[in-house]
């Protein structure tokens, strides 16, 4: 029976300390933006196409056709 009594303690004092921690970041503004990261994977991103760009070695006509290829889809 008296490690009923140190399971409830041990799991009653965890869950404040879960507790405080959420509270804690909560306040700091962990949690305000929630929609951002969902929709940031949507959109390219230009540093990257430029590193690819730089890395290949095509001639400026092949790199001038893909550009304009990416601003039409847009």
């Amino acid at each position: 029976m008296d490690i009923l009594y140190l399971m409830i303690l041990c799991s009653a004092s965890l869950a404040a300390v879960f507790l405080i921690i959420f509270i804690v970041n909560a306040k700091k503004g962990q949690f305000e933006d929630d929609e951002s990261p969902a929709v940031r994977i949507l959109f390219d991103s230009g540093e990257i196409k430029e590193k690819e760009n730089n890395g290949n070695k095509k001639d400026e006509k092949e790199i001038g056709e893909n550009n304009k290829i990416e601003e039409k889809s847009e």
